[in-house]
């Protein structure tokens, strides 16, 4: 699951949390996956709202923001240019990124978590 539910909101201000990369790669990951899964058939909406629901628990400033919901976009795009139906390199894509996903969320939680 890729919710980061325990991971510590960063108070409004200018200072990212020292997790805000992986965060940014996380959110580049669930754009990837949201393009690719609904791609090969899952017609869903899931992985949006799992970033809507990163951006709820981190509540970040406003550039801070911009800069998530853009690294989303860019894992989005960056498949959209590639595949237009669904093959065996999606499905492997998928899978990676799953994998990469599930890794950037255990480590920020184990790391991080209250």
């Amino acid at each position: 699951m890729l919710v980061l539910g325990g991971t510590p909101g960063l108070a409004q201000g200018s200072n990212a949390p020292p997790y805000d990369a992986d965060l940014l790669r996380l959110a580049e990951v669930l754009g990837s996956v949201h393009y690719l899964r609904n791609l090969c058939g899952e017609e869903s909406n899931l992985w949006r709202e799992r970033m809507q629901e990163m951006l709820t628990v981190e509540n970040p400033e406003p550039l801070r923001r911009s800069r998530m919901i853009a690294s989303f976009n860019r894992g989005y795009r960056s498949f959209d240019s590639v595949y237009v139906s669904c093959t065996r390199q999606a499905l492997d894509a998928i899978d990676r990124y799953m994998k990469e996903g599930a890794e950037i969320t255990r480590n920020i939680t184990s790391r991080y978590s209250e």
